[in-house]
C-alpha cells in the first residue's frame, strides 16, 4: 500500500532538545544524589514518558517522590525551552516542507507533554495537523499507542505511514505497532536502532520519493 503519512518523533528528529533534556535530568537526579551521565540518559530515560524515566532511575523511591522529581525535571526543561535553548534541524524543516508539497499527512508524536509548546517555539506547530504528546496516551514507548493514535488522527492505516525515530524505545514502539520505521542515528549507537527497517545518519539521506 502506498505511503500517505509520516509520523515524526520530536526530540532528536525535528528539534535538538536533547542537551536541554539531558541537563534537566542531570540537575534533578543529582539533587537526589544520583550520578547521571550519557549512558544512563540513553538507556533509562531517552524516548520514555517523564515519569517512566524518573522511575527507571529512582527505583527505591515512592511513587509520590518519583512524580515530584519528574515534575521538577520538567520545570527545569521548560525554563530552558522558553529561553530558546534548543535548535531546529534544517534538514527536518526541508523534509516537512517537501512532504507538505506532496500532500502527505503529517503527525508529530512525542513522549514529551511539551510537544506543542516546543513546536510552537520552533515555528512548526502549523505544519502538523495531528500532534500526540505523552499526556495524550496511557502507555508510553515502547508501547505503540502513541504512533497508533497518530495514524488514527491522520485517518490512515499503519501500513500507510512511516515513523521517523531516533531512540531505541521509539523504534521498538513503531515496530510493535507494525509501522515501517526509519531510525535516525546521531551517534555511534546503531545497534540500539537495529530493529528499524532502515537507519540513516541525517534526514538529508531520507528520500521521500522512494515511497511514491
Amino acid at each position: 500500500m502506498p505511503i500517505k503519512g509520516l509520523i515524526f518523533d520530536l526530540d532528536g528528529v525535528l528539534v535538538d532538545t536533547v542537551p536541554a533534556h539531558f541537563a534537566a535530568w542531570k540537575r534533578m537526579f543529582e539533587e537526589y544524589g544520583y550520578e547521571f551521565g550519557k549512558p544512563e540518559y540513553r538507556h533509562l530515560v531517552d524516548g520514555r514518558p517523564r515519569y517512566d524515566g524518573a522511575r527507571a532511575v529512582m527505583t527505591q523511591h515512592s511513587d509520590e517522590e518519583v512524580r515530584t522529581a519528574a515534575d521538577k525535571k520538567n520545570d527545569y526543561y521548560v525554563e530552558m525551552i522558553e529561553r530558546g535553548e534548543f535548535r531546529v534541524f534544517d534538514a527536518a524543516v526541508h523534509l516537512v516542507k517537501q512532504c507538505q508539497s506532496k500532500a502527505y499527512g503529517l503527525a508529530a508524536a512525542s513522549s514529551s507533554a511539551n510537544v506543542r509548546a516546543v513546536l510552537e517555539k520552533a515555528g512548526l506547530l502549523d505544519a502538523f495537523p495531528v500532534i500526540i504528546g505523552g499526556d495524550d496516551i496511557e502507555k508510553g514507548k515502547p508501547n505503540p499507542d502513541i504512533f497508533l493514535a497518530a495514524a488514527g488522527g491522520l485517518g490512515l492505516n499503519v501500513d500507510e505511514c512511516v515513523v521517523i525515530e531516533d531512540s531505541k524505545s521509539g523504534v521498538e514502539a513503531a515496530k510493535n505497532g507494525g509501522f515501517f520505521c526509519v531510525g535516525l542515528l546521531h551517534e555511534d549507537h546503531e545497534s540500539e536502532l537495529s530493529a528499524a527497517d532502515c537507519v540513516i545518519s541525517s534526514l538529508t539521506e531520507f528520500d521521500i520519493e522512494q515511497f511514491d
